[in-house]
């Protein structure tokens, strides 16, 4: 039975620099899933000056540890999909390499996405690097088990059209309901809402984005103890911990430019359209950590909020920033699948 408590580890790591490696690379991938998808859960709320970015930042900490650790006692679905629709079995040290390089991989797409002030999806870059490096691994599209890996497209389309007509149904229903009521006093009471929709989004992105990275270092760790490709989905509370805190590290550090790209330029939000938004995205995000369809956070609520925008007139939407967002989406997965394959493939052959 695989030991990972925390003592144990860090004998292995003193003895093991390999999965020392494995480590630093999952705190990497989660620091930019902090930068990325952490970022996105808190933008409307700070967009929409319901909140100061420290207070959101602390919130956005403590909510993603909550989603991380309650969500997955209740449920390891998406852990499971994320590890069932890769094929890592053989050669552990083999696979290793391989997964380090998906590590790679994804932790230099994000950086470059990042710099660049574009808010793409590090979950679809996790599951585009790890797809690469394991056709790499296997020497073809044995890697893949296809009736795992289709609950992605799922994901993909439902996040997409899900997240926008919950948007703008929301957003059209809330406007005929308040339309009549004093603005100052509904302004006061969606700036609170808006805190509780944005505090539900942040825990069930780490309840969603947890499992998903959180699923990728158990396996990392599991093959550099020499126990195979074959893992649990109880996760330590120490991985958890550090986890959320890596992901709390990245929005601290880097979240500003994705904040600003999401809850300020797609839309000009109020309160109310904020808060409708977040709620949104969290309906979405909800319902596929309870199917195991391994959704974007970013994806979903940038989807949302295009909806609120389009409820309310559709020339509020910055459309050429859309489409920006959109080709960054669409790029993400030949993108960051080829960079891991290559960069599997070279590994295997220098290691």
């Amino acid at each position: 039975m695989l030991d990972l408590s925390l003592t144990v580890v860090l004998a292995e790591v003193l003895a093991n620099p390999v999965l020392l490696l494995v480590l630093v690379l999952s705190m990497g991938m989660l620091v930019m899933n902090g930068a990325h998808d952490a970022s996105n859960a808190i933008a409307t709320c700070v967009a929409t000056r319901s909140m100061t970015p420290g207070k959101a930042l602390a919130m956005a900490a403590i909510f993603n540890f909550l989603g991380v650790a309650l969500a997955t006692f209740i449920s390891a679905a998406v852990a499971e999909t994320m590890l069932n629709m890769v094929n890592f079995s053989g050669g552990d040290r083999a696979a290793l390499v391989a997964l380090a390089a998906a590590m790679v991989a994804v932790i230099s797409w994000g950086g470059i996405t990042w710099y660049l002030g574009i808010p793409t999806s590090q979950s679809h870059a996790l599951i585009a690097g790890i797809t690469g490096a394991a056709i790499a691994l296997q020497n073809g599209i044995g890697g893949i088990n296809f009736s795992e890996w289709s609950k992605v497209l799922w994901g993909l389309l439902v996040a997409a059209l899900l997240g926008f007509l919950l948007g703008w149904s929301g957003s059209k229903a809330i406007g005929k309901l308040c339309r009549w009521m004093d603005h100052r006093r509904t302004s006061v009471v969606f700036e609170k809402l808006q805190i509780v929709t944005s505090a539900s989004l942040a825990f069930l992105h780490g309840a969603q984005d947890g499992q998903k990275f959180m699923s990728i270092c158990m396996l990392g760790l599991s093959l550099s103890l020499g126990h195979g490709a074959e893992v649990g989905g109880n996760f330590p509370l120490w991985i958890m911990l550090l986890s959320s805190l890596c992901m709390c590290g990245g929005t601290a550090v880097g979240g500003k430019k994705i904040i600003k790209s999401v809850g300020m330029k797609i839309v000009k939000l109020e309160k109310w359209e904020g808060c409708v938004a977040s709620f949104a995205a969290s309906i979405c995000i909800l319902l596929s950590n309870l199917t195991g369809l391994p959704i974007s956070t970013s994806h979903t609520n940038t989807t949302a909020i295009m909806g609120v925008g389009s409820a309310k007139q559709i020339k509020a939407v910055n459309w050429g920033l859309a489409k920006d967002m959109l080709q960054a989406w669409i790029y993400t997965f030949p993108g960051c699948g080829v960079i891991g394959f290559i960069l599997a493939k070279l590994f295997i052959q220098l290691v």
